[in-house]
């Protein structure tokens, strides 16, 4: 089943933005932080942004000023993308650390099966 699902991809010019979003599980107990990331063509994945569970973000250099992540209900992630460059052109992944049970005593890594970004010039 779906436990870390993301939407919001697709096509935009170079110049604009595009919202992406993440939903987590509501069966899951508990999640610290989330995230994203993302893979280029031939590249490594590499992080774009996260925040805490309290609400503190971090963001690549590289997306830094043009990118926001945001969270609501400690369940759902955004990012919001602003300027967008070719460069942004990637697979982007959700990424979140999760308790799944109320007796869970360490967390898991849990990924999204990733969202298409394609950047046009």
């Amino acid at each position: 089943q779906e436990e870390l699902v993301e939407s919001g991809g697709g096509l935009v010019q170079a110049g604009g933005t595009l919202n992406l979003t993440c939903a987590a599980s509501p069966a899951f107990f508990t999640i610290g932080p989330m995230g994203w990331y993302r893979q280029a063509s031939g590249k490594e994945r590499e992080l774009v942004a996260t925040i805490s569970a309290g609400g503190m973000t971090d963001y690549a250099d590289s997306v830094k000023g043009r990118f926001t992540i945001s969270r609501e209900t400690k369940k759902f992630v955004y990012l919001h993308m602003n300027s967008l460059k070719l460069d942004d052109t990637a697979v982007y992944y959700c990424y979140a650390q999760v308790w799944e049970y109320q007796e869970s005593t360490t967390p898991r890594d849990y990924w999204g099966q990733g969202t298409q970004v394609t950047v046009s010039s």
